[in-house]
């Protein structure tokens, strides 16, 4: 077969499949009136892993499946957004890591709105301003993002979904290295990246900045100015890039949170991951007391994947737990394992399942 066959075979596909496109998303417009009328959630997390398990269930090559992933990422953001326009908040200003996994998480065809905090993101879902919010909440390399974990305490707000994100960082400058005094980025970025700068940079000052995005803006302007942040926001806002790939640890990692005002369904057997925010109060003092507290998980066969431990800021020595523990809160055994938790600690708060997702 020559060259002008193959295409012509290229075209006959590109047709069926722009037509295909179109059928699906008719059929997602006519599910997106019934969820309408119901009074649904447009977007569905569980729904939405079933899709990327079954197609890549359904793949026999040769693309890979993080590809294929991505184009069906972008056909179910095309349908949601004919379904009904979602609105999705994240930690600003545009070309942000945040920005990066929302994209990542809903595509090219939703609204994006950049805020200034992560009190505001909250705030913006809370108020149905938003209809999601992506948070960070913690790295592979430097641990919780302690700002965005801290607001699930008083939030009624639920994780409908999370997102992994490999971060790699630049160093962004106007100067040249030799002429470099001050480095600006998110503290969490800084952290990332304390050794290279430590070797390269070591007479540089660290500086703290709203964002990534924000650290390249003041890099753009100010002189002896370098940003740490992504190659995104060094192509948004034209600032060359001096070196690549400066985190101290390769595979460095971030997890977000998508936050909503509905939580999600089940997604069947050995598919959710719940989150809690469990208070011990009294019972800390005593011995023991966070092995009785992992006990009613552990009897019914449930796995803890993380325990994260916060201050709760209100009294010395007191703190909170953040637990993940694999399955859904409706599960049969979780309702039971919350049921006695609640026997003995004054906070047991279900912050939301959401499905497994595959690094």
């Amino acid at each position: 077969m020559n060259i002008d066959e193959c295409r012509q075979q290229i075209d006959s596909l590109d047709r069926q499949i722009v037509d295909a496109l179109n059928r699906r998303l008719t059929l997602a417009t006519e599910i997106g009136r019934k969820k309408r009328e119901s009074g649904g959630p447009i977007y569905v997390a569980e729904r939405e892993e079933q899709v990327f398990r079954k197609v890549c269930e359904q793949n026999r090559g040769p693309i890979a499946q993080p590809a294929l992933r991505a184009i069906y990422r972008e056909i179910m953001s095309a349908a949601i957004a004919l379904e009904q326009p979602l609105k999705i908040a994240y930690l600003g200003p545009e070309a942000t890591n945040s920005h990066q996994a929302a994209l990542q998480k809903f595509g090219v065809s939703v609204e994006y709105q950049p805020m200034a905090s992560f009190p505001d993101i909250f705030a913006a879902v809370e108020k149905g301003e938003s209809d999601y919010g992506v948070v960070p909440v913690e790295n592979s390399t430097d641990g919780a993002v302690r700002d965005a974990l801290d607001l699930f305490v008083d939030t009624e707000l639920k994780v409908v979904a999370q997102s992994y994100l490999e971060i790699s960082y630049c160093l962004i400058s106007a100067e040249p290295i030799d002429k470099i005094t001050k480095v600006y980025s998110k503290d969490q970025a800084l952290a990332q990246c304390r050794h290279w700068l430590q070797r390269h940079l070591p007479n540089a000052q660290p500086c703290d900045a709203p964002s990534t995005a924000r650290a390249v803006q003041i890099a753009k302007s100010e002189p002896g100015a370098a940003a740490v942040a992504n190659e995104l926001a060094a192509g948004y806002h034209q600032v060359p890039i001096l070196a690549r790939d400066i985190e101290d640890v390769r595979g460095n990692t971030t997890r977000f949170f998508v936050i909503g005002r509905q939580p999600s369904g089940s997604g069947g057997p050995e598919r959710d991951m719940s989150t809690f925010l469990i208070s011990l109060g009294d019972e800390a003092s005593h011995s023991g007391s966070l092995l009785r507290m992992l006990t009613p998980f552990s009897e019914r066969g449930l796995n803890l994947t993380k325990v994260e431990s916060r201050p709760t800021k209100k009294r010395a020595w007191d703190y909170y737990f953040f637990v993940d523990v694999a399955g859904h809160y409706d599960d049969p055994k979780m309702k039971e394992a919350v049921a006695e938790l609640k026997k003995f600690c004054p906070m047991v708060k279900w912050l939301g399942s959401y499905p497994v997702v595959s690094l």
